[in-house]
């Protein structure tokens, strides 16, 4: 009797054991997938015709570039210390494309970003790049290759874009003078996404999120 008792505990001993073991597996898994996951947030709520906060972020200066006199007054002091955050650009609507030098897609939209700078730049629109994990002189090299002239800023680690939601480059977010984000392409922006999201960011109308062309997923 006493026999058989003794392996009954054993049995159920050995059942919660392994319970706790998928526990803590299952525990472990959803760990790994919230931390190496997408953060969605920015484009469920623009799924749900809400513009959320642009996430913040403090990063340092690459190319200053040439602003020209309206946005010399409204940003340029934004950029005197080497490091640009989206607070200091409150008041300005802003496009921001995140790319890299090896990125391919990358060199694909570049002429089309440089030449809606040149028109909308004029106008009080701000351009800044956001160049992920990349080296600075091959980033700056590609700056000159393909003549942009609008600012860009370093995050090394990809740390903003991983805020952002971007799962590769180039991605597009357009930010209205509210600093909230009101459209978000993923893969090379088109000549009509680059300027309905200008129109979103001008007006604050939310533009959602769409597809674009290629896109170097760098998860």
């Amino acid at each position: 009797m006493e026999a058989g008792t003794g392996s009954g505990r054993r049995r159920s001993l050995g059942r919660w054991a392994a319970l706790v073991l998928v526990v803590g597996f299952v525990a472990l898994l959803a760990y790994g997938l919230q931390a190496k996951g997408t953060n969605d947030e920015i484009d469920s709520a623009l799924a749900d015709g809400r513009a959320p906060r642009a996430p913040a972020f403090a990063l340092e200066v690459l190319e200053r570039g040439d602003l020209p006199p309206r946005l010399e007054r409204a940003i340029g002091p934004a950029f005197a210390d080497g490091r640009v955050s989206p607070a200091e650009l409150r008041g300005t609507p802003v496009v921001l494309n995140m790319w890299a030098s090896w990125c391919t897609p990358c060199r694909e939209e570049s002429p089309r970003l440089r030449a809606g700078w040149e028109r909308h730049g004029r106008a009080g629109v701000a351009f800044l790049g956001i160049n992920i994990q990349d080296l600075r002189g091959d980033a700056r090299e590609f700056s000159r290759e393909f003549g942009l002239t609008y600012p860009s800023v370093r995050d090394a680690r990809r740390g903003v874009a991983d805020r952002y939601g971007a799962t590769g480059i180039p991605e597009t977010f357009f930010v209205d003078a509210r600093g909230r984000v009101v459209g978000h392409v993923i893969g090379v922006v088109s000549q009509e996404q680059l300027e309905a999201g200008i129109r979103a960011a001008r007006t604050g109308r939310v533009a959602g999120t769409v597809s674009g062309g290629d896109s170097f997923d760098v998860r």
